[in-house]
């Protein structure tokens, strides 16, 4: 028994050695290659990060965070193409005919073309999502109806995190407007009513110079881009005068800067004793008497 199992294994070695131990050797490069690959791949981002990420410039942050997003792409890329160069190296050194396989595949491909469109769209509309930087990892978007932080993105779908927790998978080709809100400044547009009896000019006036006086606080200074602009009279409502500011930041504090000015201007209007108009409700009493 153990003399057959020998025998078979020596004509093994005869007649396959060479195409078994090239093959071993090339699973094994590319095995080692990738994860070299990966390895530099993981510190020149650590590096990145460390470097541009925490950076007090808004536009290096948002330098790093595309150079994340192309990072990650191109690990499943070349991981990809690794293995199908390793498949077809390792076919052509056992002699498999590859004429066969291409016919094969062209039929296949055909086929599963026409069930694969939407696969194949996903592909390329997030080849341009890429290639145009419309939006990258960190960006706050609004895509396919969905709006939220970007946490990854692939080749094939954007995945979005709101407000409230919820995590989206958005397919790439179904991305027909992208609307991103974080992408080099942002403008906050804050609308601020006063009653109509109020002298108007006075208002602005002190609309705008708590703006400005905010802009200028050293809380609050690094997060405007521009000086606050006064806007006027937007619109006369129902029971208001709406006076519109406006105010222009860096892309991800517009929200913060949008809470702390509406904060500050509701408690300068109550110092300069000017109302704020607010819907109320008079009840009255009729007395009808006995009968």
């Amino acid at each position: 028994m153990m003399t057959t199992i020998s025998d078979f294994l020596t004509d093994i070695r005869t007649d396959w050695g060479f195409e078994i131990v090239a093959s071993v050797a090339i699973v094994i490069a590319a095995i080692v290659g990738l994860w070299v690959f990966r390895r530099l791949l993981r510190r020149w981002s650590r590096r990145v990060e460390d470097r541009y990420a925490t950076s007090d410039d808004h536009e290096i942050r948002e330098q790093a965070q595309r150079l994340n997003t192309i990072t990650g792409v191109l690990r499943i890329l070349v991981a990809l193409t690794v293995w199908v160069v390793v498949i077809l190296t390792v076919m052509a050194i056992w002699g498999i005919p590859m004429a066969p396989l291409v016919t094969v595949g062209a039929t296949l491909g055909v086929a599963v073309g026409f069930g694969a469109q939407d696969f194949v769209k996903d592909v390329i509309g997030g080849f341009f999502v890429l290639v145009e930087d419309q939006y990258s990892v960190g960006d706050v978007v609004t895509i396919g109806g969905v709006s939220g932080a970007v946490e990854a993105i692939t080749l094939r779908t954007t995945v979005l995190r709101d407000l409230d927790g919820n995590r989206h998978h958005v397919p790439n080709g179904h991305v027909t407007v992208a609307s991103n809100m974080t992408s080099g400044f942002s403008r906050v547009v804050v609308d601020v009513p006063v009653s109509y009896d109020t002298d108007l000019d006075h208002a602005m006036a002190v609309i705008l110079e708590e703006a400005q006086q905010m802009a200028g606080a050293e809380e609050w200074s690094d997060r405007f881009l521009e000086d606050p602009a006064m806007l006027g009279v937007d619109k006369l409502d129902g029971s208001s005068v709406n006076i519109r500011v406006l105010l222009t930041t860096i892309s991800d504090e517009r929200w913060n800067v949008k809470r702390g000015y509406l904060r500050l201007v509701k408690q300068r209007l109550d110092r300069e004793g000017i109302e704020i108009p607010y819907q109320y409700v008079n009840v009255v009493n009729v007395d009808r008497g006995d009968g």
